[in-house]
Formats: C-alpha cells, sequence, structure tokens
C-alpha cells in the first residue's frame, strides 16, 4: 500500500486517544510519588517494544494459547477498574514493596497503563484498515510522545499543584473507571 499521511494521522490519532497518556499524567505522577523515581526511557521503550509486538504477532500469540481478543480486554478492563479505584477511593490496592519499586516502569506504567488491552485491541482493529508500516509510524510517533510525557511529569507537578493533582487524579480516576467499564461491557457481551 505505500506511506499514506491520512492513514499515519489517523491511526496516530486513535492510538493517542486510546493511550490517554495526558489523562494518565496523574497516575504517573502518583506511581513517581509510591516509587520514587520513573525511568521515563524504559517505561517508554518497553510499551513501544510491546505495541509493536503486538502489532505483528498479537492475534497469533492470543490463538496460540487460546485466549480471543474479547477476553483479554476483559481482563485488562479489571486492572483499569482497580487502578481508577484506587484513585477515586484513595486506597492502595497494588502493593508497593521493593519488587514493585523496581519494575515500575513495566508494570503498571508500560503496561497495562500505556499498552493496556484497549491499545492493544485498537491496533488489532486499525491492522484491518490501514496499512502497517502507517500504524507502525503513528506507534512511533505516539511513544515519543509518551516519552516527553513521562520526562515532564515533574513540571506537570509542579505547574498543577498538590491540590490540583488531588482534583485532577479523582476526576481522571473516574473517567478511567469508565473506560473500564465500557471496555468490559463491550467485550464481554461478544464472550456469550
Amino acid at each position: 500500500m505505500g506511506l499514506n499521511i491520512k492513514e499515519i494521522f489517523t491511526a496516530f490519532m486513535v492510538l493517542f486517544a486510546v493511550i490517554d497518556i495526558v489523562g494518565n499524567i496523574p497516575i504517573i505522577i502518583d506511581l513517581r510519588s509510591k516509587v520514587g523515581h520513573i525511568q521515563s526511557g524504559k517505561a517508554s521503550l518497553i510499551a513501544g517494544v510491546i505495541m509493536i509486538a503486538f502489532l505483528f504477532v498479537g492475534q497469533e500469540i492470543l490463538k496460540l494459547i487460546g485466549i480471543d481478543v474479547n477476553s483479554f480486554a476483559v481482563a485488562g478492563s479489571f486492572v483499569l477498574f482497580f487502578i481508577a479505584l484506587e484513585m477515586i477511593l484513595g486506597v492502595t490496592i497494588y502493593r508497593d514493596d521493593e519488587t514493585n519499586k523496581l519494575t515500575a516502569s513495566v508494570f503498571p506504567l508500560a503496561f497495562p497503563l500505556i499498552a493496556g488491552p484497549g491499545t492493544l485491541t485498537t491496533i488489532l482493529s486499525i491492522k484491518s484498515e490501514y496499512a502497517t508500516e502507517n500504524i507502525l509510524i503513528a506507534l512511533v510517533v505516539n511513544v515519543l510522545v509518551i516519552y516527553l510525557v513521562l520526562k515532564t511529569s515533574n513540571r506537570i507537578e509542579k505547574f498543577i499543584g498538590k491540590n490540583g493533582i488531588n482534583i485532577v487524579r479523582k476526576v481522571f480516576g473516574v473517567i478511567l473507571l469508565a473506560i473500564a467499564v465500557k471496555l468490559f461491557a463491550s467485550n464481554i457481551k461478544e464472550l456469550f
């Protein structure tokens, strides 16, 4: 098919909306306060590798282990649901012990927050509409945006302030909860 600027832009916008890195800023700030430091480069790279790998072999991997895309999305909706509850209620469901401090860049940041079931399902969906090379470029540009947001989350936190972050965190917690419920509802009916 070849490179198509319109396809690249559309795929970028769809993935940008689903990844919602700007909406995830409160979660990133909260995670950083729990674990101390987020490795922006490592988290972005791992999320990028997961998304690119899923673009090429996602459906085959799920078929190989006997999981369909809908089951994958329902499982991911539970993870998002619990992250949202933490944000809204101010409780800690995800315990932060030493191993979590070491793996915070991978779980829950790179997966499932950035390269989550919504993102991976979207990649599979747009693959049927757009050329793979155009989706690949859109993914790489999204990873660069993710890196910039992760790298500047300190400045964003200072700009918004503690009270601002608490308010934004609760608002985005409700939004994340709604996304989790929608992801669950739209995929659970496909299972039955």
